[in-house]
């Protein structure tokens, strides 16, 4: 069942979401093959498959899907050639936190994420016999996890529809289409869009506005005029041109 709703939903939002989606159809942004959803091998145990899906996530952070998928393949194989292993929180604790920084040097905040590496696996190894947690709560007090990291995790590892996972283009893009009140924080963005969002659409509306927010409405310069939403959009800069 879903939650009691306190805010309207916006006016026409479903004529909005379908827009969007016929403007993902060919499902060609980066998120749609490098995402954090992408990375995790599935032909791994339950336990690693989880644990890699955690580990991609918290790499992402402030860091584009290709630059956050070699570093992530790189931690890998380097787990696979030193530990004849799979990246999983075993391997991890036997490398040194300059080993891991120099395995994803390249991620944004690098060296922070290193320590988070390390000791979120730490503790994966002693309380959760190197699985990670299957609550909100417990996954946010991992070193290095946020709420969007969680809401996500908990989908793509546990398959439980929780709560949305706001990053920085669903932040923008929310805010842009008035989705919601002019929030400061991709948190009070997540629990306004959750008030009147059916649940059914948590999940798949993380990719629908990363991958729109990478290719047409983009940080700066969005592109208005390949837009469907032009003209119906709040924050449209489109112009019709005089004929």
């Amino acid at each position: 069942m879903s939650p009691k709703k306190t805010i309207l939903p916006p006016k026409d939002w479903k004529v909005t979401l379908t827009l969007l989606e016929k403007m993902r159809e060919s499902r060609n942004a980066p998120v749609d093959s490098l995402g954090c959803e992408r990375l995790a091998d599935k032909s791994l145990s339950p336990k690693i498959f989880r644990f890699q899906t955690l580990v991609s996530l918290m790499l992402s952070s402030q860091t584009k899907d290709a630059i956050t998928a070699e570093a992530f393949h790189k931690l890998n194989e380097h787990c696979l050639m030193e530990y004849k292993t799979p990246l999983k929180p075993s391997s991890v604790i036997k490398m040194s936190e300059e080993e891991i920084d120099n395995c994803i040097s390249k991620v944004g905040f690098h060296k922070r994420k290193a320590k988070y590496l390390k000791d979120t696996s730490e503790l994966l190894c002693q309380k959760y016999d190197e699985d990670i947690p299957d609550t909100i709560g417990e996954l946010t007090s991992l070193p290095g996890v946020g709420p969007k990291m969680a809401y996500i995790t908990m989908q793509v590892a546990w398959k439980q529809n929780l709560g949305i996972g706001v990053d920085v283009h669903v932040h923008r893009i929310s805010n842009r289409l008035k989705w919601v009140s002019g929030t400061k924080t991709p948190e009070d963005t997540r629990k306004e869009l959750q008030d009147w969002l059916p649940m059914e659409y948590w999940r798949d509306i993380n990719p629908l506005l990363v991958g729109f927010g990478q290719q047409i409405c983009l940080p700066r310069n969005p592109l208005c005029g390949q837009c469907l939403l032009r003209d119906s959009c709040p924050s449209s800069s489109y112009k019709h041109k005089k004929v």
